[in-house]
């Protein structure tokens, strides 16, 4: 066979939806990029209107076990929000409702 030919043949034999295991063997499908359904903020879906920093049990679900303020995209807030419950999180860390850290 010539290079073209051998080259043509390999390029139609192969499926664009299957590619080679992890260590070699038989083919897997390959797996799509399904997209997370969207978080949705917890203060507009109860109609809250502002974060308030006494409200250490609501303040504390945006926290890490480390204590550090989760991002918008791991929480869902709307970005309204998002700013008060930092600036509610920081306000009750200064009087020390919340800690800064575990440790």
């Amino acid at each position: 066979m010539t290079i073209a030919l051998k080259l043509n043949f390999e390029a139609q034999s192969r499926s664009p939806d299957l590619r080679p295991a992890h260590k070699g063997g038989n083919t897997m499908p390959r797996k799509g990029r399904g997209g997370k359904r969207r978080k949705v903020c917890q203060y507009c879906v109860e109609k809250i209107d502002y974060a308030d920093y006494k409200d250490v049990g609501r303040l504390s679900k945006f926290l890490t076990e480390r204590g550090k303020i989760l991002p918008r995209r791991i929480t869902g807030n709307c970005a309204r929000h998002q700013r008060q419950v930092t600036v509610a999180i920081k306000r009750a860390r200064q009087i020390a409702l919340l800690p800064y850290t575990t440790e």
